[in-house]
């Protein structure tokens, strides 16, 4: 994931770099898309990574709990409602696909050990997207606001527990999200790569039937986090 990230940072160096030389020396620079965003709404889609991570509270001081992270996916659309001239509101539900793998402590067994915590997300963020000065065909902006994710692959209606080898956690989670991206006005479309943070606010565990199991009994509250890297179109 961090080379994801890495590659993302250069590559919008490179253009930045480029667009912005050109539309600072250039003698006629040619302003791509002038009027797009002067529109009251508009729309568009994205694709992208993400990388899931749990912050896990303990009860007691022992051995933590070892999540191991993987890439997974983001799909979904966007719908942007201009509130005022630097100031839009969106909306970007999407499909998210992304695994975690949990490695707990004092076992011996590895059906035991391991839990592999496959998620699919429906999630519905709210965002209010905060825009620079354009300068030429670029225009850098923040964003942030809070979401609500659905997941349909939580078990949180199954009986068994850990002691069957069932992670359970709760369908509904309610986040806030904070981050950056930057608008590349090309000459038909908006390219907008954009990296953000994701920071889960309810404990989203379902402990097992036993108060004191071993897997969940110790865990005062788990909550998700997570990195979104979109690239998206207008």
């Amino acid at each position: 994931m961090k080379k994801i990230v890495v590659l993302l940072l250069l590559v919008l160096s490179i253009k930045g770099n480029s667009q912005f030389k050109k539309s600072m020396f250039a003698k006629d620079p040619i302003i791509n898309l002038e009027n797009f965003q002067k529109s009251r709404v508009y729309y568009g889609y994205f694709l992208g990574f993400n990388s899931y991570d749990f912050k896990i509270d303990y009860r007691t001081v022992g051995p933590d709990i070892l999540v191991k992270k993987t890439t997974g996916f983001n799909v979904g659309i966007v719908g942007d409602l201009k509130l005022q001239e630097y100031i839009n509101l969106r909306f970007e539900p999407g499909l998210y696909y992304t695994q975690r793998d949990l490695y707990f402590p004092g076992f011996t067994k590895k059906t035991d050990i391991l839990r592999e915590v496959s998620s699919t997300y429906i999630h519905f963020p709210l965002l209010l997207k905060f825009s620079s000065l354009r300068t030429g065909n670029i225009r850098p902006y923040l964003v942030g606001g809070v979401s609500a994710t659905l997941n349909l692959s939580g078990n949180s209606k199954a009986i068994d527990d850990n002691y069957e080898q069932k992670f359970r956690v709760k369908p509904w989670t309610t986040n806030y999200e904070v981050g950056f991206g930057i608008d590349l006005f090309s000459e038909y479309f908006i390219f907008s790569p954009s990296i953000r943070g994701v920071f889960g606010i309810n404990d989203e565990l379902i402990r097992d039937n036993d108060p004191n199991s071993p897997w969940t009994g110790d865990i005062q509250s788990l909550k998700t986090r997570a990195i979104l890297i979109n690239f998206t179109f207008h």
